[in-house]
């Protein structure tokens, strides 16, 4: 009976929400977390690059097929071996603040992704030596050295563009009215509530937006989520529940989107940030190894996920060129687990283990913990709210940490930032000097064979190092009434909104 109070209580407040107050061209999205700062470069969460979607182009863009193309830019050309990109602008493009979108704007925004105290995207596009302004609509780069990335890295937020005039007021306050050139500009946003976007006016491509205003909103719990989306309450949902699937096909008044990730649910092992690294779990390779032989991944799928997602021990997906064919799934090996654990002189380790709250995960965590009890281990879960898990990750306050990473089009996305020494997304602190090797020398080859090679390497490297125990590529099922037309899946998973709309009730 509580749980049926929470949900019809849930349902409530959001069709008080959906009354009056809003227009027939109001679209309301259903998240699965609250997003983290909506500034381009501090942000990490996979929502926030949703909500991104609506408010924030990009220089480029990818489509369905994965190829890159023009969004703020209309062009690319390289020179002088890989080491010098020009890029040409869209001309009469504004900010939400009315203010130019042209190369002194690129200029700002890419020298504030690369300077700011604590950026996110700093890794992503380190190699940027210089920026020059060339004209109004002609930026040049020059980089320390060539980097076959880089074009991709503008696809997400390295790529996205903020006023300069805007970010320059409002200095560390700028995530909490954020201005950029998207189709929508920011409104309002109430704290695991709301966030509401109204349409732009001026957009460069607003006839292919069709919506006054957009509400997003995060409910962590996906049967939640999932029926108030059934009940009118919501218009979209993503990231539904694969067990919900089957059930959801066979409404009318629905349509199911299954999209296949380019990233990976996986644990982050604690190797080096702070007293927590000191745990048996990060201080001993074999404790680790001991970890994955003690666990079944296509059981794990089949129970929570209905065989729907892919088990695998990499970061990159099967779709990717870049796949590691030679990495294979360990089978469970319970003996061999208990093995390690004595050899390592650890018999019952115990294992703390973050959670962020969600049902899936959660069960997924439940299930972790029953096998690999029987090979010894003391597995104890902390579940813990979204944004406040990467926190406690970033301070190093976690031994392993369930994260998901919603993946990106070139490889480097899927680990750079994860697995080099000064990665911003390294929580864990890893450190192989080879692999940092690797890793640079990969993003300097143009040659896709010999990338091959090298990515392969430091797969097969960190498959024995273990810093991240990958589990599977999800499959993210995206769900929406019938009334709403024009949603045009691409596999990174992020709902772009133009070219959608949503017929009258």
């Amino acid at each position: 009976m509580r749980m049926k109070r929470t949900l019809m209580a849930g349902l409530a407040a959001l069709a008080l929400a959906a009354g009056a107050a809003h227009a027939q061209t109001t679209l309301r999205i259903g998240l699965a977390e609250d997003p983290d700062a909506l500034d381009p470069t501090f942000a990490r969460t996979f929502v926030g690059r949703i909500v991104f979607a609506g408010l924030c182009d990009k220089l480029f863009d990818i489509d369905k097929d994965l190829k890159i193309v023009p969004q703020l830019a209309t062009g690319y050309e390289w020179s002088d071996g890989g080491k010098v990109l020009t890029i040409k602008l869209r001309p009469n493009v504004l900010f939400h603040d009315g203010e130019k979108m042209d190369a002194e704007a690129v200029r700002f925004s890419l020298d504030r992704h690369l300077n700011s105290p604590r950026s996110g995207r700093r890794a992503e596009i380190s190699v940027i030596k210089t920026i020059e302004v060339v004209d109004p609509l002609t930026v040049k780069l020059t980089l320390s050295t060539a980097f076959a990335p880089l074009i991709a890295q503008f696809t997400d937020r390295a790529g996205m563009m903020v006023s300069p005039k805007a970010a320059t007021a409002a200095g560390d306050q700028f995530a909490q009215k954020p201005v950029c050139a998207g189709p929508f500009k920011f409104v309002e946003r109430v704290a695991q509530d709301r966030i509401v976007l109204e349409k732009f006016p001026q957009y460069w491509n607003a006839a292919n937006v069709h919506f006054d205003r957009v509400i997003y909103r995060p409910i962590s719990d996906s049967s939640v989520r999932l029926a108030n989306l059934k009940a009118g309450a919501l218009d979209m949902i993503e990231r539904m529940l694969a067990t919900d699937v089957p059930a959801s096909k066979k409404d009318a008044k629905l349509v199911v989107v299954p999209v296949k990730e380019l990233g990976y649910q996986g644990i982050t092992f604690n190797l080096g940030n702070g007293e927590k690294a000191k745990a048996p779990i990060g201080a001993d390779p074999r404790v680790r190894e001991a970890f994955e032989l003690a666990i079944d991944r296509n059981v794990i799928n089949q129970v929570v996920y209905n065989g729907e997602y892919t088990p695998t021990v990499q970061a990159v997906p099967p779709s990717s060129p870049y796949h590691n064919k030679n990495l294979k799934v360990p089978g469970r090996d319970v003996a061999k687990a208990k093995a390690l654990l004595a050899a390592a002189g650890q018999k019952n380790p115990v294992v703390n283990l973050t959670v962020p709250n969600s049902p899936d995960l959660r069960q997924v965590a439940e299930i972790l913990q029953s096998m690999t009890k029987e090979a010894g281990f003391d597995l104890r879960i902390n579940v813990m709210e979204f944004a406040s898990s990467l926190n406690a990750a970033e301070r190093g306050d976690f031994e392993a940490y369930i994260l998901a990473w919603s993946g990106r089009p070139d490889p480097d996305g899927n680990l750079y930032v994860f697995i080099t020494k000064n990665g911003p997304q390294n929580y864990g602190k890893y450190f192989n000097a080879d692999v940092d090797k690797m890793m640079d020398e990969q993003r300097a080859v143009a040659d896709m064979t010999q990338r091959q090679a090298l990515l392969g390497k430091i797969m097969e490297t960190t498959h024995k190092d273990l810093p991240i125990l990958y589990l599977w590529h999800r499959t993210n099922f995206m769900a929406h009434t019938t009334k709403l037309t024009g949603f045009q899946p691409v596999p990174d998973a992020m709902i772009r909104l133009q070219g959608m709309k949503l017929a009258a009730n």
